[in-house]
């Protein structure tokens, strides 16, 4: 029996859905002709523009994270939820482009973990290969649970008939095009997205009255309610208690300012895979250089079409207006309403036909970039890091694209299983971010020390990485509900604030294991560490010589230059 449909959509809303996957299908078509090896498949050959990269880097991560999940963090946090972009991303994306790039682009590294193991060896290289593995599928389970949420909300199909056909669109066209499909449409999808979630904006606001409606009305809500955050704390994003959890102002802003700011954000954007697979596709170093940096300008805006959108849910829908006074609600696509059900409640109520269709395609959209974004990754490391490495050695190239198409079907049928798992999750961040804590965190402690200091030996980078990674799980269990039921509750701290105490530790263990144990080991040959460590590797090796004559605008400092300064101004304005 279908279930009863949170959206209820016309003929019109059917065909503009079913118009964009036959699109998106079709990118797949035309990308597979483009795959004649590996490379190819598995990198698009590097051989694609910096505004490419630069849209695709930052579509990659516009999935469940940035939409489904921020505009729950806006409707429970309000303005604070900003700082998952601002603090949390804008600069380690400028750190990435400016200093990192150039390292994994020029030593022609084919994964961030292949990095791992020129500098450290094979038991750094392993750790981290199987890590980052099992972390993308995780949150591919995310990105299609939420797929699936959709499907279902809009057919009342049971969700897990939802999952198996949002699956198989995903796999469908990353199986024919590998990476040149992915990057493709999440070009496509980037636009999709903008032009899906603009309008729910801007007639969500006008509905409230605008944005001093909108600070009326959650100041009224937030005065009625005692249980909930005050209206100043969700109407200013500093210091941030509603988000970290603490009481403490100062503590709120170190949590914030170090736990999401430095360890989550920047373990998350300069050594995950799945982001750096987009740059290290581009055609130059310039290029790859310039792919982060270009994709911070929209991503500072992200926030006002998912984080707004929460907040006006929130006083505008009274399903989550009434999950937010403390009430269980019957409804959403779990059978009670959460916070993840706020975007698809606000289009319900406020778009029209023929927008709900196209609010529609861009959630699609939006997951199935995230999908496919983790899938192509974890396809190239299970393909050249784990079963080339360890498994089957000296085959030949066509052997290893095999394995490639044949990991995006297992990757695509486990991230099922994992879905079921992140729909027991009433906001997802909550998850995404204790996930990063694991396997983000530790993984930039051991990078940042590696590459900036040439003592650290191969010894101390497997250590690290274990012991930063145990100690982050530990604080989950210790926490009140990182891990959900399965919590002690012993450390009086859960939601984000836990998720930011958990990668704080993950990072400090992993530097000081990682220096008490490089001084008592051997280190490597400084001769061996060119390309891999900063005081080893000629300037001339770190950028691309022509990039001088070019003008201003194309040029990778000028760039981050203005980005820098255009995301302290939001800090201020907000």
């Amino acid at each position: 029996m279908p279930q009863a449909t949170i959206i209820s959509a016309s003929f019109v809303d059917y065909l503009i859905v079913a118009l964009y996957f036959a699109v998106v299908l079709g990118i797949g078509v035309l990308a597979r002709r483009q795959v004649s090896d590996s490379v190819d498949f598995f990198l698009s050959g590097r051989s694609l523009p910096a505004w490419v990269t630069g849209l695709a880097f930052i579509s990659a991560n516009l999935g469940a994270v940035e939409i489904m999940g921020m505009s729950a963090s806006g409707a429970e946090f309000g303005l604070p939820a900003t700082h998952y972009f601002w603090i949390g991303a804008i600069p380690a994306m400028l750190f990435l482009g400016v200093v990192m790039m150039p390292f994994y682009y020029g030593s022609k590294v084919r994964s961030v973990p292949e990095f791992m193991r020129r500098r450290f060896g094979t038991g750094a290289h392993l750790v981290n290969a199987l890590s980052f593995a099992l972390a993308q599928l995780l949150i591919a389970g995310v990105n299609l649970y939420l797929l699936g949420s959709i499907i279902q909300a809009m057919l009342g199909w049971n969700l897990y008939l939802s999952l198996v056909v949002a699956a198989i669109v995903v796999l469908s066209y990353i199986t024919l095009g590998g990476l040149s499909a992915a990057i493709y449409n999440e070009v496509l999808q980037f636009f999709v997205i903008v032009a899906a979630l603009l309008p729910l904006t801007l007639i969500g606001l006008h509905r409230v009255g605008g944005w001093g409606g909108l600070k009326d009305k959650i100041t009224e809500a937030a005065a009625s309610n005692p249980a909930s955050a005050t209206a100043s704390e969700q109407l200013n994003s500093w210091p941030g208690n509603a988000l970290s959890g603490f009481s403490n102002d100062f503590l709120s802003v170190v949590g914030i300012v170090f736990g999401l700011g430095f360890v989550l954000s920047f373990g998350y954007w300069t050594t995950n895979f799945v982001e750096v697979q987009r740059a290290m596709a581009s055609n130059s170093i310039s290029a790859a250089r310039k792919t982060p940096i270009i994709g911070a300008f929209p991503k500072m805006f992200i926030p006002f079409v998912t984080i707004v959108p929460g907040m006006i849910a929130a006083v505008l829908v009274s399903e989550i207006a009434d999950l937010k006074a403390g009430e269980t609600v019957a409804g959403g696509a779990e059978g009670t309403v959460q916070y993840n059900d706020a975007l698809l409640y606000l289009m319900r109520d406020v778009l029209p036909n023929g927008l709900l269709g196209l609010a529609i395609a861009g959630l699609l959209a939006a997951f199935m970039a995230g999908m496919a974004a983790n899938i192509s990754a974890f396809n190239t490391v299970l393909s050249y890091d784990l079963w080339e490495q360890y498994v089957v050695k000296d085959r030949s190239d066509d052997y290893y694209l095999r394995v490639g198409r044949w990991a995006t079907v297992v990757a695509a049928v486990v991230a099922i299983g994992t879905a079921v798992f992140a729909s027991g999750f009433s906001n997802i961040m909550d998850y995404l971010q204790v996930l990063f804590g694991f396997f983000n965190a530790p993984l930039f402690a051991t990078f940042i020390l590696g590459m900036f200091w040439k003592r650290m030996t191969p010894t101390a980078g497997w250590v690290g990485l274990v012991a930063g990674t145990l100690s982050a799980v530990l604080v989950a269990f210790l926490s009140e509900d990182a891990f959900g039921a399965a919590s002690l509750g012993v450390i009086p701290l859960g939601g984000q604030g836990a998720a930011f105490v958990a990668a704080a530790t993950a990072f400090v263990v992993d530097i000081v294991l990682s220096i008490v144990v490089s001084l008592v080991t051997r280190p490597r040959d400084p001769a061996e560490l060119r390309g891999l460590v900063y005081s080893e590797t000629p300037k001339e090796d770190l950028v691309d010589a022509e990039e001088a004559g070019y003008p201003w605008y194309r040029r990778t400092m000028p760039l981050a230059g203005i980005a820098l300064v255009m995301v302290i101004a939001l800090n201020f304005a907000f």
